[in-house]
């Protein structure tokens, strides 16, 4: 799909989403806009608590209120804004048009029922068919992610199964209804290094053989360079940096990038320690003035602690949130 045209399926224009506090309102996404192509896969990064998961759930309408609520901006879906839709209009997307694959399968299966009835139950409900023909469906859903003895497996239920094998019964159920896109919100992170490579290699194959849009989430990077067409940056609620995974890669644009890049062991490099963001993601209730990787950023000035940074074009499709950029264009 790399360097093909693709209309856009998913156009996400300015979310924003708040939780409320003892202490104030936590703007946890905060003006978020990307796309997502038909049949694209999208790599969603950042750190733990940058907004990458919550930025999934507002797209899946899932945020709890209380305390949350999305507060402003449009999520358009195939030409509809799902933010506009009833709660019983935005049933039938979940699942069916959109799904999604959370990190930690054990916490989001039934423990009291097989995993077989629940893929079952996922097919039913969406696809309005019976129980003979719904369980003949999941069994072939668990073929299609490679789970061994599908049939026995059926009848399992999720202590019974592995981490990798529990992921797979989630990936199964998730692309029962062959939706057009999936989100998956760190789907290998509970995983050993080989289970995750396994999950991984899977979704790849299944993208392509679905021709289904995938929002990766992770912070990750070295995942991404094997996955993606495309790369979202995200930093303290806000996207830092946009671009194609080559273009990422060879020419990372914001400091924020630069720090996750150089993290990345190197194969026949001998290091004693890692390069290391120093610090860590900002109290959403304190952020620093102007620029929010500031405090943490090497190259920082004083523009940066001034102004927020508005998002300045690299190159084509590449755009970066930084004051550098700015000033190599002598504004």
């Amino acid at each position: 799909m790399k360097g093909i045209n693709m209309e856009t399926l998913l156009r996400i224009e300015d979310l924003e989403t708040v939780f409320r506090s003892d202490d104030g309102e936590v703007k946890a996404v905060d003006g978020v806009s990307f796309e997502v192509g038909e049949g694209e896969m999208v790599g969603l990064v950042g750190e733990s608590g940058c907004g990458k998961s919550v930025t999934a759930l507002s797209i899946m309408r899932l945020i709890p209120d209380p305390p949350g609520r999305i507060t402003g901006g449009v999520v358009r879906f195939g030409g509809r804004d799902l933010l506009s839709l009833s709660e019983k209009e935005m049933r039938k997307v979940r699942g069916n048009e959109i799904s999604i694959v959370f990190q930690e399968p054990l916490s989001s299966l039934n423990p009291v029922f097989t995993c077989g009835e629940q893929v079952r139950e996922a097919i039913a409900l969406h696809q309005k068919l019976g129980r003979r023909a719904s369980k003949e469906k999941a069994i072939e859903m668990l073929r299609l992610v490679r789970m061994p003895d599908p049939e026995k497996r059926y009848k399992s239920y999720p202590h019974q199964m592995s981490g990798g094998m529990r992921q797979r019964v989630m990936i199964a159920m998730a692309l029962s209804c062959e939706p057009k896109l999936l989100i998956a919100d760190e789907p290998s992170t509970a995983l050993d290094v080989s289970v995750q490579a396994q999950i991984m290699e899977l979704m790849l194959s299944l993208r392509e053989s679905m021709e289904m849009a995938v929002l990766l989430i992770t912070h990750d990077l070295a995942v991404v360079a094997q996955m993606v067409d495309r790369v979202i940056v995200m930093y303290a609620g806000v996207v830092v940096e946009e671009a194609p995974l080559g273009s990422l890669f060879e020419r990372p644009a914001h400091p924020y990038t630069e720090g996750l890049l150089g993290s990345i062991p190197k194969l026949g490099s001998r290091v004693d320690r890692l390069p290391s963001i120093e610090g860590s993601v900002p109290d959403p209730l304190r952020l620093p003035p102007g620029c929010r990787f500031s405090d943490r950023c090497p190259k920082r000035f004083d523009r940066c602690t001034e102004a927020e940074p508005e998002m300045f074009t690299v190159s084509s499709g590449h755009r970066s949130r930084c004051w550098l950029l700015a000033e190599s264009e002598g504004s």
